[in-house]
């Protein structure tokens, strides 16, 4: 077939849909497929491309935060391929997640064969594109088969776009074996660089104050800014905090500047800030709040100044100055301004005291983590009741160490540590997840066993919805149904799905696990029964130590 313009004539090339669609994806470098697939999904994998691998996860959510952890340590979206409705609303919730965490996801839904749509057949999507939404950045059925490939690249753009996020696209399944133009990738720019009047301003602001203090969020290590933050720490002498609810680490927690994690309470954090003049605000919300609070939102003779790649952010933070900007190239144009003068160092700041061992408790289990560790390992967590305990005893002192969910829902930590690991080989992938948490994705054990990912799945077991007690004293409650979770058997999960297991319930069992689970090639779950757990249940399982 050919067509004339200009008085020539070129060859008009047709391939496929999904031959296009699959070019784009090997373009873009999403070669891996993460996913449950379903009738109206399978057209897409016809002769599915040698150079592609299809990571399956036994539930939509799982497959959504397996993408999400393996997004964040390769710093490039991941590609969802999810099942019409039903299968958009098993994710949902990772979805939300990776909202929240701005981890870029290029979600590809099947749906019904676009002749049968007005007749609402079985396992269609009624406004397929409305249905994931306001938690994705953009979302689209095409109205042709002809403007899927557009479709899927213009989601890629998005997606890699800060502030970073996941896209979604509904796909007929009639729509793959139809011909169309090919589509060709390309350069589009992702950096956002500040505007320099007011980075000059901010740099002037930080040089001339008395006491600054810094707050660091998860923006600085997503674009790779641990070294241009802990510079301007040292150069300025400022203590450095966590924003509350990070779900990356951007500061060395064992450095003498690090001041340590600000709670998510109003009160409390102008308490950690009090004294400060300047408060400079890196890659980090100005605050994420838990709990109502009323009141200044920092102490009242001091001044805020934000870096943020959200713009969004800027626009809701509630007092001073917000500058959008990428955080590499922000804190360097504060770095490049004239240093301050000389100041005296804060702190020393307070360390917890190094456990016995006498007690079983979470802190001493993530205390003998922190000591056991390989160099360069790597720490996923999902237990939200032990966060206190995790930042006082396992310090996470080197870039890209840390990923936890920032959307504070569970399911997340188990599946995204098989994401992890799936992107980062060279390194241990240690999970540290709550009994509670880990039930909702304990499925993604499998994953992990059929891929043969070395990862050690630490249990914290504590019977309970144990942050639900904590936060029920908040609200003066004395009972909360529905919190208990006794006779779980999470040796038998692990190794009805190819994964060894074993059970710890003293002080003297855990190093001995710790070190075999960590020097492992294959997965291994440790569940670690704490001290205040609830194991005088009839039935209680038993699971004796199998190293």
């Amino acid at each position: 077939m050919g067509d004339s313009a200009g008085g020539g004539s070129r060859e008009r090339v047709q391939v496929t849909v999904r031959a296009a669609v699959f070019q784009l994806l090997r373009d873009f470098g999403l070669t891996t497929v993460f996913g449950n697939p379903g009738s109206t999904e399978l057209p897409m994998f016809r002769g599915f491309p040698a150079d592609f691998r299809y990571v399956l996860g036994l539930q939509e959510s799982v497959s959504a935060a397996c993408a999400d952890g393996y997004a964040q340590a390769t710093r490039n979206a991941a590609l969802v391929n999810l099942h019409s409705a039903v299968g958009v609303g098993h994710a949902l919730g990772n979805l939300f997640t990776a909202w929240r965490n701005q981890t870029p996801l290029v979600v590809v839904a099947g749906q019904q064969a676009r002749s049968i749509l007005p007749f609402e057949p079985f396992l269609y999507a009624s406004q397929a594109a409305e249905f994931p939404k306001p938690y994705v950045k953009w979302s689209c059925e095409p109205a042709r088969a002809e403007d899927v490939p557009p479709a899927i690249a213009r989601a890629y753009y998005v997606a890699m776009q800060p502030p970073r996020g996941p896209t979604f696209v509904s796909v007929p399944v009639d729509d793959w074996d139809r011909l169309c133009e090919p589509v060709a990738s390309r350069a589009v720019s992702r950096i956002v660089l500040g505007d320099p009047d007011l980075l000059a301003r901010a740099a002037r602001a930080l040089r001339t104050a008395l006491r600054p203090a810094i707050v660091v969020g998860a923006a600085v290590a997503r674009d790779g800014a641990w070294e241009e933050a802990l510079e301007l720490a040292e150069l300025n002498q400022a203590p450095v905090w966590v924003s509350p609810m990070s779900g990356r680490n951007s500061f060395p927690e064992k450095h003498p500047l690090f001041a340590g994690f600000l709670p998510a309470d109003r009160g409390k954090i102008v308490e950690r800030l009090t004294g400060s003049d300047l408060v400079l605000v890196l890659g980090a919300p100005a605050f994420t709040y838990h709990v109502e609070g009323f009141g200044p939102h920092i102490p009242p003779d001091a001044e805020l100044i934000q870096l943020t790649d959200d713009p969004s952010m800027a626009a809701w933070t509630p007092v001073g100055m917000s500058i959008v900007t990428n955080l590499r190239h922000g804190i360097r144009a504060l770095l490049a301004e004239p240093p301050p003068g000389e100041r005296a160092p804060p702190g020393p700041f307070p360390s917890a005291p190094r456990l016995d061992g006498s007690r079983l408790t979470d802190g001493y289990l993530l205390q003998q983590i922190a000591s056991l560790r390989p160099s360069g390992s790597v720490i996923v967590e999902e237990a939200p009741s032990s966060r206190g305990p995790m930042h006082d005893y396992l310090p996470i002192v080197e870039p890209d160490g840390f990923y936890t969910c920032a959307s504070g829902g569970l399911g997340h930590g188990l599946p995204a540590a098989v994401g992890v690991a799936l992107a980062r080989p060279d390194r241990k992938v240690i999970a540290i997840l709550g009994d509670g948490s880990s039930m909702y994705s304990i499925q993604g054990l499998w994953s992990a066993a059929q891929l043969k990912l070395p990862i050690a799945f630490i249990i914290i077991r504590n019977g309970r919805y144990a942050a639900l007690h904590e936060f029920g004293q908040h609200f003066r409650l004395d009972q909360l149904p529905g919190t208990e979770l006794p006779q779980i058997d999470f040796c038998g999960l692990a190794r009805a799905q190819g994964v060894s297991a074993s059970r710890v319930t003293s002080a003297g069992e855990l190093d001995a696990a710790l070190i075999h689970a960590m020097q492992s090639s294959e997965p291994v779950l440790v569940e670690v029964v704490t001290q205040n757990a609830d194991t005088s249940n009839s039935g209680e399982p038993t699971c004796g130590p199998q190293l």
